[in-house]
């Protein structure tokens, strides 16, 4: 038993060091600890005799099957990046405008602060549980071969990718409500992907979702992230010629 504990914790150290290398050039909002802790308000990881564990089985079928459709495959590996400036390249589109540090300076640092933060919100619960992946549950080949060993001793639930994706649209549905709907469809594909990739299980996803979503919340009450949300609302709304921010 304690040589279970100290496996978990040295992997729970290890997932929080390379998250925090991600973006060790930015500082996030709120530390870990002063964030909502998932392993109070969501449910653990379904028992693998309940009915709950049954639809996450029936989910990670069905991500097999969508990687038989070559673009969709394509599209969750894409899904797969980390930082807040490579996923920022795939919210532009739906974004309607090219987000990066040389097009969009403030919303790019409203992004590389609020993408720790929500990442932070993971680890936690990660270390509590530890959950196997799909992929290692099933020893499998997962829809991204390149990254299972790095992935391996790190807990599936949540999804920390999908925290982040969800998280990331968000943020830039706030910034940009009229093109909403599109960011949020990314923002939930980019959960799906890691159904689809065999990494994370349905309800890793679905509670991660509601991670970042508290997440919000709390940054919702720091000064330094109201500030850099109105400067991102200011620069998106001249960047697009709409006018002032929050008028219709």
């Amino acid at each position: 038993m304690k040589k279970s504990l100290y496996i978990a914790a040295v992997a729970a150290l290890l997932f929080s060091v390379s998250s925090q290398a991600q973006y060790r050039r930015y500082t996030s909002y709120f530390s870990a600890d002063s964030l909502p802790d998932a392993v109070v308000f969501l449910p653990a990881p379904p028992d693998t005799n309940s009915a709950q564990f049954a639809y996450d089985v029936s989910q990670y079928e069905w991500g097999k099957q969508q990687r038989l459709d070559t673009l969709r495959l394509r599209q969750a590996q894409n899904h797969a990046v980390n930082t807040a400036s490579d996923m920022a390249a795939y919210f532009s589109e739906p974004f309607g405008m090219k987000i990066s540090r040389e097009t969009t300076p403030a919303i790019m640092r409203l992004l590389n602060r609020a993408v720790p933060t929500f990442q932070a919100s993971a680890t936690r619960p990660k270390a509590a549980y530890m959950r196997p992946r799909p992929y290692n549950y099933y020893n499998e080949p997962s829809g991204l071969p390149a990254s299972e060993d790095r992935e391996h001793p790190t807990g599936s639930y949540p999804s920390g990718h999908t925290v982040r994706g969800w998280g990331m649209a968000l943020i830039l549905a706030e910034v940009n409500p009229a093109a909403q709907d599109a960011i949020l469809l990314l923002g939930y594909e980019w959960g799906q992907s890691r159904v689809i990739l065999g990494y994370h299980w349905q309800s890793d996803v679905d509670a991660s979702r509601m991670l970042a979503s508290a997440c919000l919340a709390r940054m919702h009450t720091s000064a330094d992230f109201m500030a850099d949300m109105a400067a991102a609302r200011e620069e998106y709304a001249r960047l697009s010629g709409q006018g002032t921010p929050g008028q219709e």
